[in-house]
């Protein structure tokens, strides 16, 4: 592919950036400032992400909810990312990623104003509403910022500039979950237990003010988020739209929706990274969905406020499960560092599953350390897969689709705890996930060792 440089006009902004972009797209240096600012981004859809663990708790308790009822907040969540994921790269095909992050953004603090009057009217169904906005979004936001971050710099290090980005979503994930802690949940007894002891009318009034604790935490959001719109549209951001000339000179870098659809369901690598992804989304989001509900089944004496520590050490497991991983792989081969994690996460759920003690919850944790690399390395991995790269954008709006795994596999979790009445059973769920990961990176670990091998073997024949 080329590498000559591209004169194409870059994102009007105050703040400049100084890097040159090549034909494919990406740049010949990494804009310090506008690399940090985009991975600024990421810890935001962490914290709205962590928020929904614990809503999931406190709406099963005021709601009186099911486990698979409550995982509906998952559903209308990542149910946004699914509808909004190609229009959402459409606007950035038309525009520019940055017209996609700042439109992410906007909608996010629409839908974080929307929890106001969610939590007046005070019914189920409106809160959803609202976190289906906020993931609109988000949707916008993640596909600009996963392809946006694997492109701002030299092709080379797409996998690891990624993963170095998504090391800053754990840190939105503690921030969330502390937010979550302090401003939503109570000291006392849990809230199934304060409901449970009162008359009807004053329990009633109890879920109301508890209702109202839930919009605390985004009034913290939108402050943020409106600072970093700011910023942002302040900031002058590389184009990183790749510009592909036929013969003639003329300019092809377009392609309908469907010439695109047509090109990625014949691409074999593509299809089984987006079955990948939907399955390893939906597990990472299970898994955390349910870590405080069951601290709270096997330890009754702890309340929602103490069991939520319990996410915020795996969220900082996450964190240091990623950052780890990035240093190893720097060190040893991509996808076996992968297929290393997830054998041992394969194991470590097992071990939920099986042990009745409060030590299986402690082994979720260390399985929210093991997810570290894998959603950034899947899509890394996914989106390099398109060499037609006149597809870039709608395949990366696809690859985002997959998260609709979070809204489905947490709804199978939850049904199955209902089916069994054993919330520690229906971690199984999650065991096949992570065995179909370990399945894929195994799978790419012998296909790119066979093609070394290959060369090797042309290269003596030579």
């Amino acid at each position: 592919m080329s590498t000559s440089v591209v004169t194409r006009p870059k994102s009007a902004g105050i703040i400049p950036d100084p890097s040159r972009q090549l034909a494919d797209g990406y740049l010949d240096r990494t804009p310090l400032f506008q690399y940090i600012l985009l991975s600024i981004c990421f810890p935001m859809w962490g914290a709205a992400a962590a928020l929904n663990d614990i809503l999931i708790t406190q709406f099963k308790s005021v709601f009186t909810l099911s486990d698979f009822a409550s995982a509906f907040v998952q559903s209308a969540f990542y149910g946004g990312y699914f509808v909004l994921a190609i229009p959402a790269s459409r606007v950035i095909r038309r525009w520019s990623y940055k017209t996609g992050i700042l439109t992410g953004l906007t909608f996010y603090i629409v839908g974080c104003t929307m929890f106001f009057p969610a939590s007046r009217v005070a019914t189920y169904t409106v809160f959803l509403a609202a976190l289906f906005a906020i993931a609109v979004g988000l949707s916008f936001l993640e596909t600009s910022c996963n392809t946006y971050s694997s492109m701002v710099g030299p092709k080379r290090l797409a996998t690891l500039r990624l993963n170095i980005s998504q090391t800053f979503y754990p840190l939105g994930s503690i921030a969330g979950i502390l937010l979550g802690k302090y401003l939503i949940f109570t000291e006392g007894d849990s809230l199934d237990k304060q409901l449970n002891g009162l008359p009807a009318e004053q329990q009633q009034q109890l879920a109301e003010q508890m209702l109202l604790r839930t919009l605390q935490p985004y009034r913290f959001l939108i402050v943020v988020l409106l600072a970093l719109l700011l910023v942002i549209a302040l900031t002058q951001m590389p184009s990183c739209k790749p510009q592909q000339v036929s013969d003639a000179g003329v300019d092809r870098d377009r392609a309908t929706v469907f010439q695109t659809l047509s090109y990625l369901a014949h691409n074999r690598r593509f299809r089984h990274g987006i079955v990948t992804q939907f399955l390893y989304v939906g597990m990472q989001t299970a898994v955390w969905s349910f870590t405080i509900r069951l601290a709270l089944t096997l330890d009754d004496s702890l309340n929602e406020r103490t069991a939520s520590n319990y996410m915020v050490w795996a969220y900082a497991a996450f964190f240091i499960g990623k950052f780890t991983a990035n240093l190893l792989m720097t060190r040893f081969n991509e996808d076996l560092v992968l297929v290393g994690y997830a054998v041992v996460g394969v194991l470590t759920l097992i071990y939920v599953i099986t042990v009745p003690n409060l030590t299986a919850v402690y082994a979720a944790i260390l399985v929210s350390g093991l997810f570290g690399p894998c959603w950034a390395t899947i899509y890394a991995r996914t989106l390099d897969s398109i060499e037609d790269k006149r597809h870039t954008e709608t395949g990366g709006a696809i690859i985002v689709m997959s998260i609709i795994g979070g809204a489905v596999v947490p709804a199978v979790q939850g049904l199955i705890s209902d089916l069994t009445g054993s919330m520690q059973l229906s971690f199984i769920v999650n065991i096949a996930c992570f065995s179909a990961v370990l399945l894929y990176f195994a799978a790419a670990y012998r296909r790119t060792s066979g093609h070394h091998s290959s060369t090797k073997v042309s290269n003596k024949a030579v």
